[in-house]
């Protein structure tokens, strides 16, 4: 099995002056569960290259051993500094796609004409599609086949407003996850800030917060052709 595994291009916090970009343990945590599973990973990003890192999510506090396991991994390391560049990728190549969450994504991936089209051609193909913490903000602009949002009447989750407030940046984002998918008709969900919670309507997956990387993406395995 082939998984497309995209992470934003995007490093400015709003006009913070401060860096952003995507969440080292969702990038970590799914990783290793899709190659400890068999699949082949290729990582992707608007701009292609170095995808920029979320400084904050390399942290002592936020550090995990499948973070750690990630740095230490010459191979990992070299894939992440060559992502190959979404506009490039045929989604009839891959058997699903899994997007990272961090803050980059509502700046870039949320508007991106070829992340867009990518996820409607996977949705029309019936190929799973998940986005875990702040990753299901990319589907803003996703259509269905009806033209609604993808998310209508869909039930979803994602980074709630809560826990946007704890973290204190309402204020600096183009706009809030859980407000978006509610205004464009999602069935949202939520749990207690921080807990886990993954929602599966069908082929869309998502997952409240990085609680959930690996769970979002075991759920995604269960959607996926066996190896071999």
């Amino acid at each position: 099995m082939k998984i497309l595994f995209v992470l934003t291009s995007h490093d400015a916090l709003g006009d913070t002056g401060k860096k952003t970009g995507f969440w080292l343990e969702e990038l970590a945590a799914p990783y290793y569960v899709f190659l400890d599973a068999g699949a082949q990973v290729t990582l992707a990003s608007p701009k292609g290259g170095q995808p920029p890192l979320d400084p904050k999510s390399n942290e002592a506090d936020s550090q995990t051993d499948t973070t750690r396991r990630f740095e230490a991994d010459a191979a990992a390391v070299k894939a992440l500094a060559s992502t190959h560049r979404l506009a490039d990728i045929a989604i009839a190549d891959f058997d699903g796609v899994f997007y990272a969450g961090g803050h980059g994504p509502l700046w870039d991936l949320a508007e991106d004409q070829a992340s867009i089209a990518l996820i409607e051609h996977a949705m029309a193909s019936d190929k799973p599609v998940a986005l875990v913490c702040h990753a299901p903000g990319v589907l803003r602009h996703v259509k269905g086949d009806d033209g609604k949002p993808l998310v209508n009447g869909r039930s979803v989750t994602g980074f709630s407003d809560s826990e946007e407030e704890a973290v204190g940046l309402t204020r600096v984002l183009p706009f809030l996850v859980e407000d978006m998918l509610k205004a464009n008709g999602g069935l949202y969900s939520r749990v207690a800030d921080w807990q886990p919670h993954v929602v599966v309507a069908g082929r869309l997956i998502t997952g409240q917060n990085p609680a959930l990387s690996a769970g979002t993406t075991q759920a995604l395995l269960k959607h996926l052709p066996t190896v071999g």
